[in-house]
């Protein structure tokens, strides 16, 4: 399994922005091949937020990100203060 984090500086005062691109991305991350979950991070007093999605592959996550690639671009247009930062994790999960 792999994590793919994504962290877009909004600046303090902007969660109820970071909510609606939330709820807008949710959708598409649940119907894209190999999503299996997903998790949104806010920080408000930096104004930094992001998601935390899990996937099944890293191929998974690279034809996501080339296929949401463009839209993101445009929904944080104007109102991120820097391009997001993105990285790929593969996912330990310790032995019980």
């Amino acid at each position: 399994m792999y994590a793919l984090l994504l962290l877009f500086p909004l600046g303090p005062g902007m969660r109820s922005t970071a909510e609606k691109l939330g709820d807008q991305f949710s959708p598409v991350h649940r119907t894209a091949k190999g999503f299996k979950d997903e998790i949104f991070l806010a920080d408000d007093l930096t104004g930094e937020y992001g998601s935390l999605t899990l996937w099944d592959s890293r191929e998974d996550i690279e034809a996501f990100r080339q296929a949401a690639a463009s839209q993101l671009q445009k929904d944080l247009a104007g109102i991120a203060k820097v391009p997001p930062t993105t990285r790929v994790f593969e996912v330990y999960e310790p032995k019980p």
